[in-house]
């Protein structure tokens, strides 16, 4: 009967002594569960959940090491959004910010970098063929030209304007300069409806951390890439 009651203890304290060490590694597995949560919504947007302009840019760069010239760096400005926020107010504005983030993570795909570059601006590098570019780019604007609707029903009519380079025009893989020529374009072709590929003249334009000089919120643009 001793025996049995020995063994018995023996058994108790062994399963003690697992469970005493189970616990600190339950406990830093749900730290590291929680750590891993917080560092990645700190690569996100948290309105649209795409990425903010520092995770963007990194994934943005092997995209374009991993694809070479077979890659568009493309650039998004919502067309009269300020009315928007103006006439059916902000929270009208996040609602459209946010299927624009929904759309544009539904046309570049899982292979590209998608980021909210702050405000209604947005970028995209994602691989695309010489041979599909037009295609892309005009199935991107009709997309984006989409009307939204609002949590309260009511139907939104959107636009944006969409600029875009690729390293075979521009002549370079360099993010920062693909993103001015982009910019460029979006901008020579504001509100015309459709997107416009860079030259490479555009991206002679000189630039602010990455923008084209000139081009509204370039001095408050930052660690831009």
């Amino acid at each position: 009967m001793d025996s049995v009651l020995r063994a018995q203890a023996r058994i108790g304290q062994r399963a003690l002594l697992l469970t005493t060490a189970a616990v600190p590694l339950t406990g830093w597995t749900v730290h590291a569960v929680a750590l891993h949560r917080r560092l990645a919504s700190a690569k996100k947007d948290p309105l649209t959940g795409l990425l903010r302009r520092d995770a963007y840019t990194a994934r943005a760069r092997r995209v374009l090491a991993r694809h070479g010239d077979d890659v568009a760096v493309v650039l998004v400005d919502a067309d009269h959004f300020k009315d928007i926020n103006d006439d059916l107010g902000h929270a009208a504005g996040d609602v459209v910010l946010a299927a624009f983030g929904a759309r544009l993570t539904a046309w570049a795909g899982r292979s590209a970098s998608v980021g909210r570059l702050g405000g209604d601006e947005f970028a995209v590098v994602l691989p695309m063929s010489p041979g599909r570019r037009e295609v892309r780019l005009a199935t991107l604007v009709r997309m984006l030209r989409t009307p939204v609707v609002l949590d309260d029903g009511r139907s939104v009519d959107v636009a944006a304007s969409v600029g875009a380079a690729t390293p075979d025009v521009i002549g370079s893989r360099d993010l920062s300069l693909l993103q001015r020529a982009a910019d460029v374009a979006l901008y020579d072709g504001k509100h015309s409806g459709r997107a416009h590929l860079a030259t490479k003249e555009q991206a002679k334009v000189a630039s602010i951390n990455g923008r084209r000089a000139g081009r509204p919120g370039t001095g408050v643009w930052g660690r831009a890439a």
